[in-house]
């Protein structure tokens, strides 16, 4: 456990002062894979649920082997490998990013620069982005993608080693481009984004309460109490419901998607967002991971503390 911790801390740095690679991003590399897999088995969207179980299939397990391989190097080598293994699955400087990417804009009062730039981070039609919208769009993608990509990474990381770590980035980012419920992916995306649920269950739940303890904790718990089963999704309706909460704002409502408006449950509490609640969602995800580090360096201590018996 506390070679694990160091890892953790020390990709956490690397992060912080090299943010995410600008070429050559292993995610990216299995995106593309990825799209020619789904183009083979999924010909003209007639892919059903056993050929989307044999692509993630296909995907998974030599990814898995490179954990596999890394963990077998010997010392000093292996954590070399596994620092730099986690920093590529977190990217939080890559999140942090891309939200101030969209704050700079509409504190600059460019709202179309700002929907263009939200644009990268939602799969929603930004084009009929109002600022509020905007805004809002921006703080639901970091709260969620810092829930997969931080705090998931970290949590699978922390229990299952690399395995688990790219287990769970591969899994994630399968669902991020095939768990849809449209005419192309409903059937062929089902194992993706059913295994993306299971594996994201725990660390959404963790990270909810991370939000909460790092901002307005009653809030926060009312917040993911009473709202979260309203949302679609089963990890995403607590993460934000209580990120919302803890920012003391209200997330959700009518938003625009490519084949129309939806109405979607309100989650939080409080005003609507504006460009302020970007680096403040920030600041809460940078709170809640240094709470985790505590935690798990008082696991750490707790689990090396000798058994002196009965006295």
């Amino acid at each position: 456990m506390a070679w694990a911790l160091l890892t953790c801390l020390l990709a956490l740095v690397l992060d912080f002062l090299v943010g995410e690679p600008r070429r050559w991003h292993p995610l990216v590399g299995l995106g593309w894979c990825a799209d020619r897999v789904e183009a083979a088995l999924n010909p003209r969207g007639r892919g059903g649920i056993l050929a989307g179980g044999l692509a993630v299939a296909l995907l998974v397990l030599p990814v898995i082997g490179v954990a596999l391989v890394a963990v077998a190097l010997p010392s000093p080598y292996g954590l070399i490998a596994a620092v730099i293994l986690l920093w590529l699955c977190i990217g939080y400087s890559s999140l942090a990013e891309h939200g101030m990417a969209v704050y700079q804009p509409l504190m600059n009062y460019d709202p179309e620069t700002a929907r263009e730039r939200v644009g990268m981070m939602v799969s929603r039609d930004t084009r009929a982005l109002d600022e509020t919208g905007t805004a809002t769009a921006a703080t639901e993608s970091l709260l969620e993608n810092g829930a997969d990509a931080i705090f998931a990474s970290l949590f699978w990381f922390l229990v299952a080693g690399l395995p688990g770590l790219l287990l769970h980035r591969a899994v994630n980012t399968l669902d991020a481009m095939w768990g849809y419920r449209s005419e192309r992916f409903n059937r062929f995306g089902r194992v993706a984004a059913r295994l993306d649920d299971v594996l994201n269950w725990i660390p959404a739940r963790l990270t909810a309460l991370g939000y909460a303890l790092a901002g307005r904790t009653r809030m926060a718990l009312r917040c993911w109490k009473t709202q979260a089963r309203a949302w679609e999704s089963p990890n995403a309706g607590p993460v934000m419901a209580a990120g919302a909460g803890a920012l003391g704002v209200q997330l959700g409502g009518r938003a625009p998607y490519h084949d129309g408006w939806r109405e979607r449950p309100l989650l939080g509490h409080g005003e609507d967002p504006d460009a302020l609640t970007i680096p403040a969602a920030i600041t809460l995800i940078q709170r809640s991971i240094v709470l985790w580090m505590l935690a798990a360096a008082v696991i750490t201590v707790l689990m090396n503390v000798p058994d002196w018996g009965v006295l």
